[in-house]
């Protein structure tokens, strides 16, 4: 074992920044979301319009994200920015949320996609057990959560080709959707507005199945630590990657919808592969196997950033402690990897996970328009505290309004959802006072046997301070 001290290292540069948003924005939402937004929006020219409106809204908020990322330069994300404005409960909330929800069933959702990918197209006329799949997304978690364990700078190196891969496939969707339309395909945008729904829970829908797509933008964040000089490359990562998320949605869903059209966009389960069939020719094989390595790479992601959200708070208290140690020999949070694992596994066990999605969304919506609203509230409370990059205010203003706006169209359209959500995060409240605020002695004790016993285990260490 070498004299290096315990801490997370930095090793992350801009290509890889931009890899991590890519890959975990790239995942499985543009395969699974146009569906949703052409149903709710009721048009060709409405769901494009939803499109575009999601990545400005997107591109906002991670304007925002730069600020904040460069302001308060420590790894956590969100759950470091609402601590550090509105203090550690609502802090804690947002942990308990995310680690025993929203971050384990997206695990799942993605993992469970790409299960499907995969199986389909080897088995296309034979049923799948649905224990198949589960079970073939379990291995794949467990597999990502070893590879970011064992070694971080060959996760992100791989991300790196993930973030090619998917960037290849989407091309291939454009560029088959530009030379369909130039062979005259373009009956369907004629009268695209044919059709438009004028319900408002509908379109806030809409918005909430494009917003799920473009989530992801604020994960760089959380790993603000690793990367060398993050007063310039997570800026410059947001500005690279936003753009380009927002003009390669909206030309891949051109794309769908020319070659498709909305009947065909509505009808499909596997939007990608419908797609190849009808336009790509010989290359129909290989869009299975190009999806499921976006979803793979966006799992990966995932599962490296969300670790580090679960790192920060129990370095903080808030969480126990062996989740803020690690392993003195890769420099990884592999307790924190490991938790979440085994969380993310007990999501696979619900057959429907529909009622879930809603839930995830409208709670994790909450908290990013609170941690964003971080950004005028500490221009408040703390105006000369250094900031490197100061964004004007309309941006964190218009996205804090949209994204509040939004939050309340659930109530009327998904009533259970919200008072589950509601429910799950009050829930925390007396977990907070009881054990993380006072915790008991015989807790506390208990909680110290175990730390030792899994320190043996993972062969890990609290982090060194520098000096």
């Amino acid at each position: 074992m070498s004299d290096e001290k315990v801490k997370m290292r930095k090793q992350l540069g801009l290509l890889e920044g931009v890899a991590i948003i890519l890959g975990i924005i790239f995942g499985s939402g543009i395969f699974i979301s146009p569906k949703e937004v052409l149903e709710k929006t009721g048009s060709v020219w409405g769901a494009l319009s939803v499109w575009a409106s999601c990545g400005v809204l997107a591109m906002l908020g991670a304007m925002s994200y730069a600020e904040l990322g460069t302001t308060l330069a420590q790894s956590g994300g969100d759950y470091h920015y609402i601590n550090e404005a509105y203090g550690p409960l609502p802090a804690f909330l947002y942990l308990w949320d995310a680690n025993l929800v929203f971050v384990p069933s997206t695990n799942a959702i993605m993992s469970l996609t790409f299960a499907n990918n995969i199986l389909d197209p080897i088995f296309p006329d034979c049923p799948i057990d649905p224990i198949c799949r589960k079970l073939i997304a379990a291995v794949t978690i467990c597999f990502l959560t070893f590879i970011n364990a064992y070694d971080v700078r060959f996760t992100t190196r791989i991300q790196n080709v993930f973030m090619f891969t998917k960037i290849t496939a989407l091309s291939i969707i454009v560029v088959g959707g530009v030379v369909w339309m130039s062979k005259g395909g373009t009956e369907h945008f004629e009268d695209g507005w044919s059709g438009t729904k004028s319900s408002v829970s509908d379109w806030s829908v809409a918005f909430y199945s494009g917003i799920f797509s473009y989530s992801g933008w604020n994960y760089l964040n959380f790993m603000t630590e690793e990367l060398k000089d993050p007063f310039v490359n997570l800026p410059r990562a947001i500005y690279i990657s936003l753009p380009m998320v927002t003009a390669i949605y909206l030309l891949a869903n051109v794309s769908y919808l020319a070659v498709l059209g909305p009947v065909g966009v509505l009808a499909t389960e596997a939007i990608a592969v419908d797609f190849a069939v009808s336009c790509l020719g010989f290359l129909k094989w290989a869009m299975p196997t190009l999806v499921a390595i976006a979803i793979l790479g966006g799992l990966s992601v995932h599962i490296m950033t969300s670790s580090r959200m679960c790192f920060a708070g129990a370095r903080n208290g808030h969480m126990p402690e062996l989740l803020a140690h690690i392993n003195v020999k890769c420099m990884s949070p592999m307790p924190s990897l490991v938790f979440l694992m085994l969380i993310s596994i007990i999501m696979l066990i619900p057959d429907n996970l529909t009622t879930l999605i809603t839930y995830c969304t409208v709670v994790e919506s909450f908290f990013t328009t609170l941690s964003c609203s971080a950004v005028l509230w500490l221009r408040y409370k703390k105006p000369d505290l250094p900031r490197p990059i100061k964004v004007q205010l309309w941006m964190p203003i218009i996205f804090v309004s949209v994204s509040a706006i939004l939050l309340v169209v659930p109530v009327v359209s998904e009533p259970v959802a919200v008072i589950a959500g509601a429910l799950m995060t009050l829930a925390g409240v007396p977990v907070y006072y009881l054990l993380v605020k006072s915790k008991p002695k015989c807790v506390a004790q208990a909680s110290t046997k175990f730390t030792h016993c899994c320190q043996k285990l993972f062969l890990s260490a609290v982090e060194e301070k520098e000096e």
